[in-house]
């Protein structure tokens, strides 16, 4: 039996989903082919939805019209929003999910699109014509033909579970691996690599004494993921918090030779910034506790998620350790953590469009492309799932800026860098994170998901609304300008300069709001609140985005200014210790190739560059 399509997408995790809807609001005809409908939407690891870096890239999701932030809200049972304390620009909404609502309304989405079909099935290998994708056939033999498709694969290439000493195959607890896909993947001649990642226990929450425990409630004003969002729809919970102890690591460290991590089972590179609780003990030695904290997976499933100490530790070992832990003395394993081991793809096989270079067709997204978290991989497959449909009909190629998203800064990444660990997503990484904020997501790339056509009326409609609202209210700050004396009068301190500013200038100010305003311009009493917070946030940016753009201009245009040979990076304040040891062993020999080395920040170029001026200043002098 064939079908044909425009694009087919092989996966129907994270990638899958948003690579799926995307090409079908590009209007290509596109099968999603799983090995279980059932398998659509799980959540594989912690029951959340964005975090700092994050939750910018679903806010971006979200823009462009795609489905991982619409979904998160819907299911979301815990909203909050991190760095509240801190600008807006490092601010990160996340959420606690229930698993079984984010799995059925993805699925929804999934059906609910005429240009979607879902084929159960296991891909087993691809169909090529003259050098370029044509298809897939399944293990069933049946063929689909298509003129591009997407591996979305995840952690099923050559998968290999292991707790303990036990090693099995497996994509994910339960679900055996992808090896015929994989060996087909061999024949390309692609770089591939192994990489790891783990998880925690889960355990009954009927058997932890929650009295004992400090509450970690949501925030009472939720910050939604989707643009189009209001409030949550799920009831709201609280999540539970406790700490590792002393006991706790006693019982690690004497067991740390039958972890598969550290008894010699596993090759792959695990994610740094997501450490095991074995990675915890060993490099942080000199700390006493860890927090661990204790994530409901469902208002109707006991499971809880203890975030904090994943393992690759037996089972009984396991089972010691967590009941060391306060709340937990009599807690009940419903499932064991262990590490899984995948092949990934070297991204820098990639091009910007997440296509692969001499091979017409294939695109790649997710954890396939060497990165962790779900984010990061709905991210990349709205990439894929934007250029498989702009392929499949000979449209122009989509591509995303360092300048313009969190999306651009991870595939640029990606596909120039490579990777020697997991992938995950932070607002260091990004030169204009001033200007790449959570909030102003849809002023980014909104407009641009209209232009090529990703965005449905809906949204497309009340984009245009709030921009503008947002133009409408620039316009009465922009108005007219006043003197010191002027503002003074209606309760804003300034110097008296004799300076004649704008109200958009003056709202930059951080202690200056639209109430004191509204009494030089009634005109702003008019504004919506959302409309007026959007102003308040862009005006209080506007200076130190211009002054962003300058250091980074400065960086690439001494590119090529020689770092000295004894130069000691140790004394370049600012710069993290992981960097400082990357500048340390690489020597790059000027700014260019210090750019290079993976972790290496733009913000970290700009504190070496100015540490090489002041060097150099000093030995002239």
């Amino acid at each position: 039996m064939e079908h044909s399509f425009d694009v087919i997408v092989i996966g129907g995790g994270h990638a899958g989903c948003d690579a799926a809807h995307a090409a079908a609001r590009m209007g290509a005809k596109t099968a999603l082919v799983t090995l279980k409908i059932s398998g659509i939407g799980v959540m594989s690891c912690n029951p959340a939805i964005g975090g700092l870096g994050k939750g910018h890239l679903v806010r971006e999701i979200d823009a462009l019209d795609g489905v991982m932030g619409r979904v998160a809200d819907k299911a979301g049972i815990q909203f909050r929003l991190l760095n509240r304390r801190k600008g807006p620009a490092v601010q990160g909404p996340r959420a606690q999910a229930d698993r079984a609502i984010y799995r059925s309304e993805m699925l929804s989405e999934m059906q609910r699109h005429q240009n979607i079909q879902i084929i159960e099935g296991e891909v087993v290998d691809l169909l090529m014509e003259s050098g370029a994708v044509k298809g897939v056939s399944l293990a069933d033999g049946s063929e689909i033909l298509a003129r591009a498709v997407i591996l979305t694969t995840g952690t099923f290439l050559r998968g290999v579970i292991h707790i303990g000493d036990v090693s099995r195959p497996g994509g994910r607890m339960g679900d055996s691996p992808a090896i015929r896909l994989a060996e087909r993947i061999d024949s390309f001649g692609l770089p591939l690599g192994r990489l790891k990642t783990g998880t925690p226990p889960r355990l009954d929450g009927r058997t932890i004494d929650w009295s004992q425990l400090e509450n970690q409630p949501g925030d009472d004003e939720p910050v939604m993921f989707s643009f189009l969002s209001q409030r949550p729809s799920a009831r709201q919970v609280s999540c539970g918090i406790t700490h590792t102890n002393e006991r706790t690591h006693e019982i690690i460290r004497d067991n740390l030779a039958r972890s598969a991590m550290y008894g010699g089972y596993i090759d792959g590179v695990g994610p740094r910034y997501c450490p095991s609780i074995e990675d915890k003990v060993v490099r942080f030695s000199d700390k006493p506790s860890h927090q661990v904290f204790l994530e409901p997976e469902g208002l109707d499933d006991p499971t809880i998620y203890p975030n904090g100490i994943s393992t690759s530790l037996p089972v009984d070992v396991q089972e010691d350790y967590v009941r060391s832990i306060k709340g937990l003395e009599a807690v009940e394993i419903l499932q064991p953590g262990y590490a899984i081991e995948y092949d990934y793809v070297d991204p820098r096989a990639l091009d910007l469009r997440l296509g692969v270079k001499g091979i017409p067709g294939l695109f790649l997204a997710g954890q396939i492309n060497g990165t962790t978290g779900y984010e990061e991989a709905a991210a990349q497959g709205v990439v894929a799932g934007l250029n498989a449909a702009a392929f499949s009909r000979d449209l122009d190629e989509i591509t995303f800026s360092r300048t313009d998203s969190y999306i651009g800064v991870m595939v640029d990444d990606l596909t120039t860098r490579g990777v020697t660990e997991p992938y995950r997503m932070f607002t260091s990484r990004a030169e204009f994170r001033l200007s790449l904020r959570a909030d102003n997501a849809d002023q980014r790339l909104t407009g641009k998901g209209c232009d090529i056509g990703c965005v449905g009326a809906t949204r497309a409609e009340a984009f245009q609304r709030k921009m503008d609202a947002l133009a409408a209210g620039r316009a009465i700050l922009e108005d007219r300008t006043y003197t010191p004396r002027e503002l003074g009068e209606a309760g804003v301190a300034l110097g008296q300069d004799g300076n004649r500013r704008t109200l958009y200038q003056v709202l930059a100010l951080p202690d200056v709001n639209f109430e004191q305003l509204s009494a030089l311009d009634e005109r702003l009493a008019d504004l919506e609140s959302e409309v007026a917070l959007q102003l308040k946030r862009d005006a209080t940016y506007a200076n130190y985005i211009e002054r962003q753009k300058q250091d980074v201009m400065a960086v690439k245009r001494d590119e090529s200014m020689a770092i000295p040979a004894d130069f000691n990076f140790e004394a370049v304040d600012g710069l993290s210790n992981e960097i400082r040891a990357k500048l340390g062993r690489a020597r790059p020999g000027n700014l260019a190739q210090a750019a290079k080395i993976e972790g290496v920040t733009p913000a970290a170029l700009t504190l070496l560059l100015a540490r090489i001026r002041k060097d150099t200043r000093r030995k002239s002098a």
